[in-house]
């Protein structure tokens, strides 16, 4: 199962819009999963359009409050027999892979968004991981704009994080 993993879109925002090369990757995914941060029902509705795939959102705190009654504020989804945690905000960098694994002991990762930092980390260990895809339309501080991809086969999960400018 290939996923393609976005998060802090932010739209509308002036002439701001998710770029051809992440939506093209969407496409060719069988999942979406979204961080949170889309905004309004309607961004959500264009990216589940745009994607042409299933979308799996959190809400984010910028989100109206229409969208965060629909989406949930945490989820777990099976992919591929992987069990991946997805919410918005993963608290303070300090302790977080371990925070994380504790919130969700049953799942092999958790997707994150909230500060536009791409980030992955992964226990040598357990082989848990923890993953922020960055943002594709509003990367703040970081040089690129990114998203991510990843690959989930027989309960095995591999990341790969994907410099879109």
């Amino acid at each position: 199962m290939v996923i393609a993993v976005i998060s802090d879109t932010h739209l509308p925002r002036g002439a701001r819009r998710i770029p051809d090369a992440c939506v093209e990757r969407m496409r060719e995914s069988d999942l979406v999963i979204h961080a949170g941060d889309i905004s309004t029902r309607e961004v959500l509705e264009q990216i589940q359009a745009a994607a042409e795939t299933p979308v799996a959102a959190v809400h984010g705190n910028v989100d109206t409050a229409e969208l965060q009654n629909e989406l949930p504020d945490a989820r777990v989804i099976d992919a591929g027999g992987a069990k991946i945690a997805v919410v918005h905000d993963a608290g303070p960098a300090t302790g977080r892979l371990t925070r994380m694994r504790k919130r969700f002991p049953d799942t092999k990762a958790v997707v994150f968004g909230h500060s536009h930092i791409p980030l992955h980390e992964k226990d040598d260990q357990t082989g848990f991981q923890i993953f922020n895809p960055g943002s594709p339309t509003d990367r703040r501080r970081q040089p690129h704009h990114t998203m991510g991809m990843a690959r989930a086969d027989n309960g095995e999960l591999t990341f790969e994080l994907v410099r879109l400018s």
